[in-house]
């Protein structure tokens, strides 16, 4: 069954097309990355489909429903939750007020809220760390709480905007395997990422734009050979013989 669909979607700022006609679907349980080089419009793409931004043109697809430009706290109460690229917690409150915060998507009551929160910080081995300050914690912790806070939503689609930049190569590690227990647990994850052994190990199916169009999609191997790929983005290291 597919999640969802993004048919023909295009997004205009001004004279500059950052999104110029994309189609991409994902089916349920899938993994999906979205990559391409630095201003190719993959941020606009998850902000199109979070509703933080109207398309100019095109539809968008949820669970069988058209969504294109709803309102992000609709999406995030059908379950499309997602991460954002620049790590904001609220820095003076604890880790786990932080996370209680998504929590209040689906829930008014302040114990079901504590409950869920503290079930999602030990998913992530962050529950000894629930009375710290949020801006005390490593980068690496601060990615983890990104993503509880959206896991405290309850989503069955989650976008993971970069949530591995800046992290040691351990610390990809260990998120790779977040991820897949995410997946293992019921949730569909649509991905994007620059570091592309992660993407290689996690995708079921990989979209590639530049300049805002589709330029490929299929596999890890199947775009690790794609010579389009390897000059727009990759580069020869990833030449698949």
């Amino acid at each position: 069954m597919k999640i969802l669909e993004v048919k023909n979607l295009s997004k205009n700022f001004g004279g500059l097309k950052a999104v110029d006609s994309l189609d991409l679907s994902m089916e349920e349980g899938q993994i999906l990355s979205l990559i391409g080089p630095n201003g190719a419009g993959k941020s606009t793409v998850f902000n199109c489909i979070a509703g933080v931004y109207a398309p100019s043109s095109g539809d968008i697809y949820f669970s069988g429903g058209r969504v294109t430009s709803e309102k992000p706290w609709n999406l995030c109460r059908k379950g499309l939750g997602r991460t954002f690229q620049i790590v904001k917690p609220f820095a003076s409150k604890t880790v786990l007020y932080n996370v209680m915060v998504g929590s209040f998507a689906t829930t008014e009551r302040r114990s079901e809220a504590e409950e869920k929160a503290l079930k999602v910080l030990e998913s992530l081995h962050l529950e000894n760390k629930k009375d710290a300050k949020a801006g005390n914690l490593t980068i690496a912790d601060r990615k983890r709480l990104e993503i509880a806070r959206a896991l405290a939503t309850n989503p069955r689609l989650l976008l993971l905007d970069e949530v591995m930049a800046g992290l040691r190569p351990t610390e990809v590690d260990e998120m790779v395997e977040i991820i897949r227990g995410l997946r293992k647990s019921g949730i569909t994850v649509f991905v994007i990422e620059h570091i592309m052994r992660a993407i290689m190990a996690l995708s079921d199916w990989i979209v590639v734009i530049h300049f805002g169009r589709k330029i490929a999609e299929g596999t890890p191997a199947e775009i690790a050979s794609n010579e389009n790929v390897i000059k727009a983005y990759l580069g020869e290291e990833y030449v698949v013989s």
